[in-house]
């Protein structure tokens, strides 16, 4: 803590002379040598995407910007690694000159995108028009549009599992899936997602529905469908806490499932934050001497908070205060503020590709589930985000064993359950490698196990598309702390880290019996089909 509060000491940086004039040197002899190719008529397109099409091509005045843009680019990157700062301060500027350099690449502008010139040009001013027309709809949304968002809509195209709605309160729903096979693991599974997003990122569409792929596979499924709260709500959701989220929420669902499937112990998955909830929960139950799960498994999930990658450069005491300030007794997070804060972690993805494609090209962004969901984000109550701010992301008492949660000490160490922990390797949300140090808390029983591709992307991969692949150990009893070490010693396979984990979660799911077709049971009779009302509910 006393690191990440020091970084607010406004000290005075500078570049040590050697390696300043080491950058001015290089800077000198790029802009030298871009200038004699531009003379010569020799200059050629970099290798960066942006600026790899024929219009950028022929046109050599568009070819300097492009050129002029990455060597400047490359000293302030290198000004800002070598400034005289502590590490946290660092990596702050790092990030802003990162922002500031996305945002002055030419091709975010009409004038010196060649792309967009020819584009207007070539359509006699028509995709001027239509960009114009997607810049004034993303203003009146208050985002930047990164799908067809009216292309998807959850329980017509989205969310299909079938499913019903067994419980409720003012927090939750739970659905209860549909048997598709005759007999299924006597061991329910309860998934917990995050609350910052809809749950139905596990069931987008039936080909790449992580919910419909282990219905099929005969296993009983139940999900927590998380409640999006809204400014107008008028029953105190604004003020709800982390204890509340734990206690009405991940420990009231897995005991409505364990009374409708009359099972002592179920099994349990979280995703993301969803992860932290749960196993925050299950520490709690733990202290009050209760067993409800027989297994864990945690997807991208944080425990252990020491390393929480870019995100770091949000984390401080001061913005813990000001959001305190803010949030602390009532009101709510918003998903705009959310959506905003991960967009600009990869601003060149996510922000200025759009910049350019909707509004400079005029184009449409075509249909995409996954953007569809990632655009359809949850408010959350601020006390729930204050806390969790706190002490996760600043303090990190989470993996202390001593922070009260539920008026008891939740200590993950008691979590002896087996545990499947899958982590994805170019996730810039919560870092492999933190993910891995979970193993150095949980204390029963791991398989880790380590995806391609980023945090969405590495875990929604279906067996069917054959795309991707993983790494693993068959031999896990003895996890190195390193987690270098075990990616060293692990193998990669090929394919979707889905049928890896199915094979593991059978042997912890006891044997087969015969699929009950009723859905709920007379305490918790059906409310309403799949996917529910709480999902639908869109912020504002």
């Amino acid at each position: 803590m006393a690191d990440r509060n020091s970084s607010q000491r406004v000290t005075p940086s500078r570049v040590a002379s050697t390696q300043l004039a080491s950058i001015q040197s290089d800077f000198f002899k790029a802009w030298q040598s871009l200038q004699d190719q531009f003379h010569q008529g020799a200059l050629t397109p970099p290798a960066d995407r942006r600026f790899s099409s024929d219009a950028w091509a022929s046109n050599p005045h568009a070819l300097f910007s492009a050129h002029a843009y990455l060597i400047m680019a490359g000293a302030l990157q290198r000004m800002a690694q070598a400034a005289d700062l502590d590490a946290a301060a660092r990596e702050r500027l790092r990030f802003s000159v990162m922002q500031w350099i996305e945002a002055a690449a030419p091709c975010n502008f009409l004038a010196s995108n060649p792309d967009a010139l020819k584009a207007s040009v070539d359509s006699g001013g028509e995709s001027l028009q239509r960009g114009l027309t997607n810049l004034l709809r993303d203003l009146t949304r208050g985002r930047i549009s990164q799908t067809d968002e009216s292309a998807f809509m959850p329980g017509e195209n989205l969310a299909m599992t079938p499913g019903t709605v067994i419980y409720e309160n003012p927090l939750m729903q739970i659905i209860q899936y549909r048997p598709q096979t005759a007999k299924v693991h006597q061991r329910p599974l309860l998934m917990v997602p995050p609350c910052i997003n809809k749950y139905y990122i596990l069931d987008l569409q039936p080909a790449n529905s992580l919910v419909q792929h282990t219905v099929q596979a005969g296993f009983e499924v139940f999900m927590v469908s998380w409640r999006n709260p809204l400014p107008e709500d008028q029953d105190g959701i604004e003020r709800k806490t982390w204890d509340d989220y734990v206690e009405d929420g991940v420990l009231q669902a897995i005991q409505v499932v364990r009374d409708i499937t009359r099972q002592s112990q179920i099994n349990a998955l979280g995703f993301c934050v969803g992860g932290t909830l749960l196993s925050s929960a299950l520490a709690v139950a733990r202290a009050r001497d209760e067993d409800p799960v027989a297994a864990l498994t945690l997807l991208t999930t944080f425990l252990d908070f020491r390393e929480t990658g870019i995100l770091n450069v949000f984390v401080d005491e001061q913005h813990a205060r000001a959001r305190e300030q803010q949030l602390g007794a009532g009101g709510l997070m918003t998903a705009g503020e959310l959506s905003t804060t991960f967009s600009f972690l990869r601003p060149a993805e996510l922000v200025w590709n759009y910049v350019g494609s909707n509004y400079l090209m005029g184009e449409s962004p075509r249909a995409f589930d996954l953007l569809a969901w990632n655009a359809d984000g949850t408010n959350l109550p601020g006390p729930f985000f204050t806390w969790y701010f706190r002490n996760t992301y600043l303090e990190n008492r989470l993996e202390t064993g001593q922070l009260r949660i539920c008026d008891v000490a939740a200590d993950l160490r008691a979590l002896d359950m087996p545990a499947y922990l899958y982590a994805s390797r170019e996730d810039h949300i919560v870092p492999w490698t933190s993910a891995y140090a979970s193993t150095r808390l949980l204390t029963g029983p791991l398989r880790f196990v380590l995806g391609e591709s980023g945090h969405i992307a590495g875990v929604i991969n279906p067996p069917e598309r054959g795309r991707r692949g993983y790494w693993y150990r068959d031999h896990d009893s003895a996890l190195p702390g390193d987690p270098n070490a075990w990616l060293d010693q692990s193998e990669h396979a090929r394919g979707s880290w889905w049928p890896d984990w199915l094979d593991w979660l059978v042997g912890h799911s006891g044997e087969l019996r015969n699929a009950r077709r009723t859905p709920g049971n007379q305490k918790y009779p059906a409310i309403e089909p799949a996917p529910g009302r709480y999902v639908k509910v869109k912020a504002v």
